[in-house]
């Protein structure tokens, strides 16, 4: 849903082509599949007011998620996909002054927009990061959690995504997944912008994380957390 992709880059696309299959397109798809799902489109910059709707309050219940990944002050954190910074501000809160935030996005525009909703709300210890399709650019080694909302459907390459950011985290650093149940009919959402639980852990597995738990009793969504090993 959020902003992770970019126009397709050749190099990238070379270092495993074994790993995605090429099919036609569906009607919300980009026709590249990855271990059996088709990767979504992506809400581009111009989305940005969506994410800022009143009603994602009540919908997505962002308090409840975060309370569920136990952040804790002084905390190095980051919002990958962070879009307009939604949920980053949020973290910089439960992060205190001594905690930092990294908010990555790939696009240079929703980049400027985030920029501009932490200096309105005078966050300041939130960095916004300019990443790419293959690498989020976080330092390594050094998070204590990443968070992904509704974004990982969308990784053009999701296997170069995981495994950068899987480096990202220290040893026993935290990755939650927060994505709308797939397989769900009380879920309005286009199915390939949802997940099914078996899916994530399906696609976290070729990496060296470890399930820790799920957090099911979202409205709409599930929050998949791993740890890395």
């Amino acid at each position: 849903m959020l902003s992770l992709l970019a126009p397709p880059v050749a190099p990238a696309a070379e270092t495993a082509p074994q790993r995605y299959t090429v099919v036609r397109a569906s009607e919300d798809g980009i026709g590249k599949v990855y271990l059996g799902r088709e990767i979504a489109q992506v809400m581009g910059y111009r989305g940005a007011p969506w994410l800022e709707r009143p009603e994602r309050v009540y919908e997505e219940q962002p308090e409840r998620v975060l309370a569920a990944l136990d952040f804790k002050s002084g905390m190095t954190v980051a919002d990958v996909g962070a879009g307009s910074g939604y949920y980053s501000w949020r973290m910089a809160e439960r992060v205190g002054t001594g905690g930092s935030v990294y908010a990555v996005d790939i696009q240079p525009e929703m980049v400027e927009i985030l920029k501009r909703h932490m200096s309105l709300r005078g966050v300041t210890n939130v960095k916004a990061v300019l990443g790419s399709a293959t690498d989020p650019r976080l330092p390594e080694a050094k998070l204590d959690l990443v968070l992904m909302v509704d974004v990982y459907h969308e990784f053009e390459y999701p296997y170069e995504m995981l495994a950068a950011i899987v480096r990202s985290l220290k040893p026993g650093g935290r990755l939650a997944f927060v994505e709308y149940r797939g397989s769900d009919p009380e879920v309005q959402i286009k199915p390939l912008h949802t997940m099914t639980e078996a899916q994530i852990r399906k696609e976290a597995a070729p990496h060296s994380l470890e399930w820790l738990k799920t957090v099911r009793d979202l409205p709409s969504q599930q929050v998949v957390v791993f740890r890395r090993k």
